[in-house]
């Protein structure tokens, strides 16, 4: 078949990317050689929040006196929970089905390959192999659970995300190697449900990659629910020999520790899925494991892109997803911008929840900012004290001279859905006090917003 576009990869990024493409005109097809959805829908965004909804709900109904009501002992049925995340993961991969048929987009399963002259080779389940031109090829085969070396994935003892989701029943304690958001959310996950959690970071924070007032913040609230944080600490080895698994963890200041466990769940990152699909029979060009792009996401080969996970930037299925969309309009003649990874958001989906974006007040300084920083707790706000939401805070950064917004940090119910006002506002190039002068609905979690630009500007009314 010949095709104007063909899309390796169904994830975030490549089903978008197809959609996109078949709206400008283009004659498209997809390749996955699993489910459509890829990882996001399947195995990753989806069905973790999920698993996290029914924790969450748990967690109430465990705290439904504080809000005057009174329950039965509520039990956590660990086998339901399972399968009602992976119905709702089914239920999305179907609606992706829908979205191809809808939009007339060709779905070849199986693996792809590029080949020279612009092919791309699909082997199917049973080895059959067929070869498609397309004018364009968007590579979006997205990234796997990262394995140390020294530390394998068994899948049952030593486990990836993919497992962690699918248990044969709640264990009773785990340790998680990484504080990242998937390290974090899992963490939240297990130790709600009832799981002895032990969570092992090899930097000096938890959620490194935020600002220290939310890792700060986070640890603290994760001790409060009885989790065990070990930060600046390494996983040495893990013996699977006995019933129980053996964690060896080595701090920096050398102290060793045993941690006996059920499971130990590897959150150490991803490694991107480059190989075997073709990249140096035609001579892609990559760089520690990520493909080399311009900023319209083209290879050093005519009519090679590349997008997603495989390529440098953060990791995130919304990011993908802006990636497959700017790809294609070039392609389609277009004149899309360049996306701003300095506005991207980026959430964590434990409870609470953590939600930022742009610079953290580590990097503003370094970038020789002068700063005007406002912060406000959720312990002020009247609508957190009456859902009973009072953890957290909202952080805002500001460039002294100019008023630009910098970057916000938060921690709290929901944030994760106030993260996209300061998204829009930034993007906007809306100043603080364009903020402070933006009424907000009372009462609500988003005046924290607004409170905390005040309280920058020495302007903050409520605290």
């Amino acid at each position: 078949m010949n095709y104007d576009l063909i899309v390796i990869g169904s994830g975030p990024g490549g089903y978008v990317a197809a959609i996109r493409a078949s709206q400008l005109g283009l004659k498209t097809a997809i390749v996955e050689r699993e489910s459509l959805g890829g990882i996001c829908l399947n195995w990753g965004c989806i069905p973790t929040k999920a698993l996290l909804k029914s924790a969450n709900v748990f967690e109430y109904l465990n705290h439904a006196a504080d809000y005057g009501i009174t329950v039965g002992n509520a039990k956590a049925d660990f086998g339901a929970i399972v399968k009602r995340s992976r119905g709702v993961a089914d239920g999305m991969s179907k609606g992706v089905q829908f979205l191809m048929k809808k939009n007339k987009i060709d779905v070849l399963t199986g693996s792809g390959k590029l080949k020279k002259g612009n092919k791309v080779e699909v082997t199917d389940g049973t080895g059959k192999k067929a070869d498609h031109d397309a004018k364009h090829i968007i590579l979006a085969t997205g990234a796997r659970s990262r394995e140390l070396p020294n530390i394998k994935l068994d899948g049952k003892k030593i486990i990836g995300y993919r497992e962690a989701m699918t248990l044969p029943q709640l264990p009773e304690s785990m340790v998680v190697m990484g504080s990242g958001a998937i390290g974090m959310e899992f963490a939240y996950f297990y130790a709600t449900l009832g799981t002895k959690v032990t969570v092992v970071e090899f930097l000096e924070n938890i959620l490194p990659r935020e600002d220290k007032d939310v890792s700060k913040e986070m640890e603290k609230l994760f001790k409060k629910k009885g989790l065990t944080i070990l930060t600046g600490t390494s996983v040495e080895s893990v013996d699977t020999s006995g019933k129980k698994s053996v964690v060896t963890a080595k701090s920096k200041d050398g102290k060793i520790e045993k941690i006996e466990c059920d499971v130990v769940l590897s959150a150490v990152g991803i490694s991107t899925n480059i190989e075997g699909i073709g990249l140096e029979d035609i001579g892609v060009k990559t760089e520690k494991g990520f493909v080399l792009v311009d900023d319209f996401y083209k290879t050093n080969v005519a009519g090679v892109y590349a997008i997603g996970d495989i390529v440098k930037g953060p990791a995130l299925a919304h990011v993908a997803s802006a990636e497959g969309i700017t790809c294609v309009e070039k392609i389609a003649g277009k004149n899309p911008e360049p996306i701003d990874y300095n506005n991207i958001p980026s959430c964590t989906y434990c409870s609470p929840e953590v939600a930022s974006v742009g610079y953290t007040e580590e990097e503003a300084k370094a970038k020789g900012y002068q700063l005007k920083i406002g912060k406000f707790p959720f312990s002020a706000s009247g609508k957190a004290s009456a859902a009973g939401a009072k953890d957290g805070f909202v952080k805002v950064i500001f460039d002294a001279k100019y008023g630009e917004w910098l970057g916000c940090h938060m921690v709290g119910a929901n944030v994760t859905e106030l993260v996209a006002e300061v998204v829009v506002a930034r993007k906007l190039e809306t100043t603080g006090h364009e903020i402070i002068k933006s009424i907000h609905p009372h009462p609500t979690m988003s005046e924290a917003i607004m409170e905390a630009a005040a309280a920058a500007f020495g302007e903050v009314i409520h605290l």
